[in-house]
């Protein structure tokens, strides 16, 4: 994660409409749907139009807008979830998409509204597990995901990371209990108090902060649902790391082959380098399931989305805990 995005002079300016998406009614969703599809697609009837709603996204809410029975022009209407506005600085997203835009690592931004943006929908097939398994497609996954990570998007300064800033802010968001019974006993009984937490964060940040992992432009949201592979084109738009070390240390080694040449330092790779991001990428793990716990934390209290945010917490958390003594007992090597 890397503070101060600057856009490319020269990117197009992104219109904000002045309209609000309701999304707890079907009609009133429709009709604010059409709105933006008025200055976005003004060809379109709008008796014409079919509204999709996507369903795998747990933060906001999917909308796909489109006229037809082939989906060749399709605009995503994506609505803000409640209060995420206090996970997300909207600014700063629309930045980062706009950064991506420009060097071709993201669809088009075609507009933002009140509580949401619209954006192209890319053609292909949302991946699962199985597939980021597949060589000829995680080679594709590691090499976009490199294009991104050499992305020099500070205008000049050298970027800092505000991870821990920003696990700070989670930290003093989540809840201290629920008004639900069972659900506050679930949170008592499961969630490791508020003490443990604040010790664990002092602990990852002293830990971490001394591998010497860059600071790099990240997605930080990418889920095998959020990579979208085109076989036809081949190619993938925008994995999880907890695979077999034999599949982990062949998608690391095609990373930094990609990531070295986009940086123009050629494409060798030593064994040293591979076990080297290995670690950093395993110990920072922990980072990742312990800020996705507190996420979820946050999304129990304040979410409408009809999820088990409390359980997803659980889970992370618990996976922090099991892979701590494992993954700290890794050593750099000489």
């Amino acid at each position: 994660m890397a503070n101060y995005i600057h856009v490319p002079s020269g990117s197009p300016e992104v219109p904000k409409l002045d309209v609000t998406v309701q999304d707890q009614e079907e009609q009133r969703c429709r009709e604010g749907a059409l709105s933006l599809l008025q200055h976005l697609r003004p060809h379109w009837d709008p008796q014409e139009v079919t509204l999709q709603l996507f369903t795998d996204g747990i933060t906001n809410k999917l909308i796909g807008c489109y006229v037809g029975d082939t989906m060749e022009d399709v605009v995503l209407v994506r609505i803000y979830g409640n209060k995420t506005e206090l996970l997300v600085d909207r600014d700063e997203e629309v930045k980062s998409f706009r950064v991506l835009q420009a060097h071709g690592c993201a669809p088009q931004l075609y507009c933002t509204f009140n509580n949401g943006l619209c954006y192209e929908f890319i053609q292909g097939e949302a991946l699962d597990p199985k597939h980021v398994c597949n060589p000829a497609i995680f080679r594709l996954i590691a090499r976009q995901l490199a294009k991104i990570h050499a992305i020099h998007a500070h205008n000049g300064w050298i970027p800092k990371s505000n991870l821990w800033l920003k696990m700070r802010k989670y930290f003093s968001l989540i809840p201290t209990g629920f008004a639900d019974e069972d659900l506050n006993k679930r949170f008592l009984s499961d969630i490791p108090s508020s003490q443990i937490l604040q010790e664990e964060m002092t602990w990852m940040k002293r830990i971490l902060s001394n591998l010497g992992s860059p600071v790099v432009l990240c997605h930080n949201d990418l889920l095998c649902k959020n990579i979208i592979y085109n076989e036809k084109q081949g190619d993938v738009q925008f994995i999880d790391y907890e695979y077999c070390r034999e599949l982990q240390g062949q998608w690391l080694r095609s990373y930094l082959e990609a990531y070295k040449e986009y940086k123009g330092f050629g494409t060798e790779v030593t064994e040293k380098e591979v076990e080297i991001l290995f670690i950093q990428v395993n110990q920072f793990a922990l980072a990742s399931h312990f800020f996705w716990g507190l996420w979820a934390l946050i999304q129990a209290k304040y979410s409408t989305i009809d999820f088990d945010f409390l359980g997803y917490a659980v889970v992370r958390f618990n996976q922090y805990f099991k892979m701590k003594p494992e993954v700290t007992a890794l050593k750099m090597p000489e």
